[in-house]
């Protein structure tokens, strides 16, 4: 019997009003009801005043020492106290707005109540009264409930369906798998959880839970892989490794020995006729794009075209300028299509690529566009992937026939999204930076010692650099004290002009005229540029040296990280000031972070920790997917273990088909049948 394919409706007392407000939990069968699991429990163990501890819950049990009270105050609020004797010592118990709890205490008689404990006035915020029926030393479950359910009405609704449906239970988890990490079977998962008879039962429940959760999910990751990777499906891109190595000798630097292995790992997939979906993460100035350059060279000499599509226009033609200097001199041809060309630009542009005559074509969103195809597209590349939907990168690789995909980002990754997130994909990572790169200097001042900051900049001018000036605003915010960028383009101004150049770079600026301040500066026509966060992914400028951050404390260590990022990118020695008077602790820890280290895997770990699985990446699509009982950042090593299960799982596609696999295959038909459609 499948428990997914019976309705709750099934269940004695459940009409259409009832079935609404289930259903409003996100329950819509049997099987979603017994895997509703309790988010905590209350322990009902009656304990003595001795145990009692401040502002913690505790059950207390003793007489009634006085008849209760009702006081009302304020509008429609009322007050119930009442006295009982526990251990020989008199308790004030006090229950706001449940003036029927009354009748719960008849002098003389034994109650129990559960509450908060004020250590100060000896006294217990009351929660519930606990009955007759309740059994001393048992735990309870704690729900997610609306104001549609009732925790009462929902309990009892999960031990109908227990006791109806136990035996339906099948488990998903092959027996192999339970013993090694003695897990429990569904059943007992089902029952500790939601009915444990102690705190060790609840827990093992819990662990074994977790696994279960992050096991399944990383099952349906790897049926994604397993579709991709088909024997047949991909380009099988015989390049001719010759011109490879040839081009590799023309290089003026050498490969890291990071870039070389990621190198051979996408050489090693393009050569494969899996098809390839890669990530390819690298610090700020890793040298990712030459990595890119590489692989679409080797596209290329396959008989393949090769496209990168970028964020921005900006970033576009950085790119094109790059591998135009590096590509050209091998007699290739280089493109670039972005949105603001002329039609008759356009066009050209269109008619070469669809020709063949272009080889590899930079470009913006314009890449997506109806009016553009490609003769033959073997190769992609989309940089700073998570800037686009999930549909624009599916419509570029529609251009293609199932073209190998290289997607990079700058920001690094933490093991956590690696394995979520991003589970469907092979990740490469530069880890080490270009020999002869220093170190970005992070320094942290309070906005007191700000003229320290000026004349720092001043001097930095004198030596011919660049300096970018970040702020989080740009208009006044009555509730929250920011400098805004309009405020300090006019201090700058005064400190520095005429004799420097400063330019504005807002949000609210139109396109094309963000591109062309960005343009000035970049041929240093500009020579201080302040600026809202519009630049946390932009030009390389490597004659920035100095990035100087206003309220530093506002924003996340890995946005602080990828603006830092903007400097550095030459082989002068730069460096980054945080102006911030933090107000917590946490900010506080995010400024000693920050000066400590320009490892940006570890700040994304840090970052991580600190911010949940929020905004990481600039939007909250980019984080981690809702859980309902593990958390994959305190249980990270329960999701690796899990995840090297599936995989072994997913290694032999024999493996599903296996007797002892059954129950898993036919649960991961049913639960994942929408990864088939799954971008």
């Amino acid at each position: 019997m499948n428990l997914q394919n019976i309705e709750v409706s099934t269940l004695p007392g459940v009409g259409p009003k009832r079935l609404q407000a289930i259903e409003s939990l996100g329950i819509k069968s049997i099987y979603d009801l017994l895997f509703y699991f309790p988010f905590r429990y209350e322990d009902m163990e009656v304990k003595s005043l001795d145990e009692a501890v401040d502002q913690e819950k505790i059950l207390l049990k003793g007489v009634v020492a006085s008849d209760p009270v009702v006081a009302h105050f304020g509008y429609r609020k009322n007050r119930l106290n009442v006295r009982i004797l526990v251990e020989n010592e008199s308790i004030m118990i006090t229950f706001f707005n449940q003036p029927w709890l009354k009748d719960k205490f008849e002098t003389g008689n034994e109650v129990a109540v559960y509450g908060k404990w004020n250590e100060t006035r000896r006294a217990l915020t009351g929660i519930k009264v606990i009955g007759d029926s309740h059994s001393e030393g048992s735990i309870d479950s704690v729900y997610s409930v609306n104001k549609n359910i009732h925790q009462k009405t929902l309990v009892n609704l999960i031990k109908q369906a227990f006791d109806k449906y136990q035996g339906d239970i099948q488990t998903v988890i092959p027996s192999e798998i339970r013993e090694k990490y003695e897990l429990l079977d569904d059943q007992k998962i089902v029952k500790g959880m939601h009915f444990p008879d102690s705190e060790s039962e609840s827990e093992t429940a819990r662990r074994s839970a977790k696994f279960r959760e992050f096991f399944l999910f990383e099952c349906g990751i790897q049926s994604i892989k397993a579709r991709d990777r088909q024997d047949g499906d991909g380009i099988e891109e015989k390049y001719d490794q010759s011109f490879v190595d040839q081009f590799l000798s023309t290089l003026p630097f050498k490969l890291t020995d990071s870039q070389s292995k990621v190198v051979d790992e996408i050489l090693a997939d393009m050569k494969s006729s899996h098809h390839m979906n890669r990530l390819l993460q690298g610090d700020v100035g890793s040298g990712k794009t030459v990595v890119a350059v590489i692989a679409m060279l080797a596209s290329v000499t396959a008989g393949y075209q090769a496209a990168i599509m970028a964020p921005t226009e900006i970033l576009a033609q950085q790119h094109f300028d790059k591998i135009s200097k590096l590509l050209t001199p091998l007699k290739l041809k280089v493109g670039i299509l972005t949105g603001s060309q002329t039609k008759k630009e356009h066009d050209t542009i269109a008619g070469n690529i669809a020709n063949g005559q272009i080889n590899v074509i930079v470009g913006t969103h314009a890449l997506i566009q109806d009016s553009v195809s490609f003769k033959n597209l073997g190769f992609i590349v989309i940089d700073e992937q998570h800037r686009f939907g999930v549909n624009q990168r599916k419509a570029l690789r529609e251009k293609g026939n199932n073209p190998d995909v290289l997607a990079m980002t700058a920001t690094p990754i933490p093991r956590t999204l690696a394995i979520t997130t991003y589970g469907d994909m092979d990740v490469s990572r530069i880890d080490e930076l270009p020999a002869g790169r220093k170190a970005i200097e992070t320094y942290w001042i309070r906005s007191q010692k700000i003229e320290q900051m000026y004349k720092f900049v001043q001097k930095q001018l004198q030596d011919d650099a660049q300096v970018y000036v970040v702020t989080p605003l740009i208009s006044e915010s009555e509730k929250i004290d920011l400098k805004n960028a309009e405020l300090i383009f006019d201090k700058f101004n005064e400190l520095y002009a005429p004799k420097y150049h400063i330019g504005l770079l807002h949000g609210q600026m139109p396109n094309d005229e963000k591109e062309s301040v960005m343009d000035e500066f970049s041929s240093h026509k500009i020579d201080v540029l302040v600026s809202t966060t519009v630049i946390e992914v932009g030009v390389d400028v490597p004659n920035a040296t100095v990035m100087v951050i206003y309220d530093a404390n506002r924003f996340g260590l890995s946005q602080l990280h990828q603006l830092r990022g903007r400097v550095g990118r030459g082989d002068k020695q730069s460096y980054c000031i945080l102006i911030a008077d933090p107000k917590n602790d946490i900010a506080l820890e995010r400024m000693k972070i920050l000066t400590s280290t320009t490892d940006g895997f570890v700040l994304a770990e840090e970052d991580l920790k600190m911010r949940g699985s929020g905004d990481l990446l600039g939007n909250k699509q980019s984080g981690l997917p809702d859980f309902k009982v593990g958390n994959p950042i305190t249980d990270i090593n329960i999701l690796e273990t899990a995840q090297i299960e599936a995989e072994q799982i997913f290694k032999d596609s024999n493996q599903l088909e296996k007797p002892e696999n059954k129950v898993l295959k036919s649960f991961l038909s049913a639960e994942f049948e929408q990864i088939n459609n799954f971008d």
